[in-house]
């Protein structure tokens, strides 16, 4: 695959196993919320199981594109993954500041279409960033993908 499709497929991979997998471990888990004032269910549990979930997707989304795992790749696959639940709580925020329980009906059930993106949007701008201060705003796939 080429390097900027497989680092596409890196971000979703992270973003999805970080909301999948808190979202089932805060379920089974449970215990103290994470910040209850903007986000209730939301816990601690979670958001750990939530790291490990992106952790590991992204981690086996790497070496499924033949990409030799690196102690970077994992530690990126972290960050991605916290931004994620960062990006998640602070639409979350914006939501209860404006009294909006979904942020549009587009997906019903979701939480609005924003519920699906607000954790991708987080994650992707922050490779972006990293990427382009590593290897130039050209090399963007490199910067991510590429170490010594």
């Amino acid at each position: 695959l080429v390097l900027s499709a497989v680092v596409v497929l890196w971000l979703f991979a992270a973003v999805w196993g970080t909301d999948i997998l808190a979202y089932f471990t805060g379920r089974a888990l449970g215990g103290p919320k994470l910040w209850p004032r903007v986000s209730p269910k939301k816990t601690w549990s979670g958001a750990i199981g939530g790291l490990a979930g992106g952790v590991l997707l992204g981690s086996v989304l790497l070496v499924i594109a033949g990409v030799s795992l690196r102690w970077q790749h994992v530690a990126l696959a972290a960050m991605f993954s916290v931004l994620t639940q960062l990006g998640d709580l602070y639409e979350s925020s914006l939501k209860r500041r404006f009294g909006v329980k979904d942020s549009s009906t587009l997906i019903p059930g979701h939480g609005g279409f924003m519920d699906r993106l607000d954790g991708f949007i987080f994650a992707v701008v922050a490779a972006a960033a990293f990427g382009a201060l590593r290897s130039g705003p050209s090399q963007v796939p490199s910067g991510l993908l590429v170490w010594p």
